[in-house]
């Protein structure tokens, strides 16, 4: 078993409850953590062979533009689309991370955490 993470993943986004959020958008973060067997692709050096991190990325990047109200159904899409399109994966850890949220205090990002087994 091996993991691939990306970490700190930048987008934009339109999620929110509020009428505003959903006009003017905010910054996000995510970190993205997938469980996989890398044996095979550790002695072959052939991208077929393991979890192609740019897939992730694009999953991710494709994901967060699609309005939610919730950081917790965009972080579900994600990793729906990554156990629907990955099959090496076998689990995935995601943290999704709105940047200086409108709570009206000084809070530097709040975040949403999920893990699941495939």
């Amino acid at each position: 078993m091996g993991k691939v993470k990306l970490s700190n993943i930048k987008a934009y986004g339109h999620h929110g409850c509020l009428q505003e959020e959903a006009i003017i958008g905010s910054d996000y973060r995510v970190d993205l953590e997938v469980v996989a067997d890398l044996t095979k692709a550790s002695q072959s050096d052939n991208l077929l062979d393991t979890v192609d991190y740019v897939h992730l990325n694009r999953i991710v990047k494709e994901e967060m533009k699609i309005r939610a109200k919730l950081l917790e159904h965009v972080a579900k899409r994600i990793v729906d689309r990554v156990f629907s399109e990955l099959a090496m994966v076998e689990e995935i850890k995601i943290s999704v991370s709105k940047i200086n949220p409108p709570i009206g205090g000084d809070v530097e990002m709040v975040s949403i955490n999920l893990q699941r087994i495939r």
